[in-house]
């Protein structure tokens, strides 16, 4: 063997040395708050999002810095797509070798959904030219259709708040609810709750229709189920303090489980059952304790960090 070929191989094993140091390091600073250095689920990020179509666009130079996830290797890379795991040593040294060799690979596959990618195939490709400074990619791209913007750096839960966003900005503008109701009460922490509020408004709209002659309006229906309804239940939620046993819950959220709760209890043990004795009943029954919540929060963070 000569000494090129000698010095390209003891390159490229102290590259893939280099690159799991850094991913190791990575995954210690954020050892408490692991998701920021995740790299982002193409599964995820369907199941956010829901494309409607796709379409081919064929092969294109793609800068690197918007590959930001992965259909499946997303466990194996950091969100900087420095490898996390040791059996990925073989494939990714060869790959760096012949990047050193200056030998020309095959094009990557990538996903382009919302203005960034993920890799159908050539994530050790992808990972070798972030670590070597390349600037851009061959790529041959599939488009995934969406309205939401994706932003090189968000976590699943930063792309979580722009689809709640989004779907909060539809449902009031669309349906003229900010005349009547501020949108800044109505808060949710999931995506879909804000389709599902329509439901509850258009429920209301049918009970009250039952005692009119003629049809009530969407948005006379939607100030009385806010005053009657939501409201209520938001002052019982403050009265009771029970936010405390549902971190990282909203308010608008409880008020979703809390009716669904009453309307269980009710249908059990009749309509004169207290809205406030089944709000303390749910949340003794599905809220947290201060000592769960750090039992669930050590959980997670061994899980995260295995």
């Amino acid at each position: 063997m000569d000494q090129n070929n000698i010095y390209i191989q003891n390159k490229a094993r102290e590259d893939f040395n280099r690159a799991r140091s850094r991913a190791t390091i990575s995954q210690l600073l954020f050892s408490l708050t692991p998701e920021r250095q995740r790299l982002l689920s193409l599964e995820d990020v369907r199941s956010l999002l829901r494309p409607k179509s796709e379409s081919y666009k064929g092969i294109q130079v793609v800068p690197i810095e918007k590959v930001v996830g992965s259909e499946g290797r997303y466990n194996d890379f950091t969100k900087a797509f420095l490898p996390k795991r040791d059996f990925i040593r073989g494939r990714w040294e060869s790959i760096d070798r012949a990047h050193l060799s200056d030998v020309a690979l095959p094009a990557v596959k990538l996903y382009e959904i919302g203005g960034v990618y993920f890799v159908r195939d050539g994530n050790h490709r992808v990972s070798v030219a972030k670590l070597q400074g390349v600037e851009a990619i061959d790529a041959e791209v599939i488009e995934l259709d969406t309205e939401i913007s994706l932003k090189p750096g968000m976590t699943v839960s930063d792309l979580k708040n722009s689809v709640i966003e989004y779907e909060k900005k539809n449902v009031f503008s669309d349906t003229g609810l900010d005349s009547i109701i501020p949108p800044e009460d109505i808060i949710f922490s999931e995506p879909g709750r804000y389709i599902e509020m329509l439901r509850h408004i258009q429920g209301h709209k049918y009970f009250l229709n039952q005692k009119k002659s003629a049809e009530i309006p969407f948005l006379e229906a939607a100030s009385s189920w806010y005053n009657t309804l939501y409201k209520p239940i938001i002052r019982i939620i403050e009265q009771e303090n029970i936010m405390y046993r549902f971190p990282g819950r909203t308010m608008s959220d409880l008020y979703m489980w809390i009716i669904k709760h009453w309307d269980g209890l009710k249908r059990k043990y009749g309509n004169s059952f207290s809205l406030q004795v089944a709000a303390r009943d749910y949340s003794e029954k599905y809220g947290k304790s201060l000592w769960e919540q750090l039992l669930s929060l050590l959980k997670k963070l061994f899980k995260h960090n295995r």
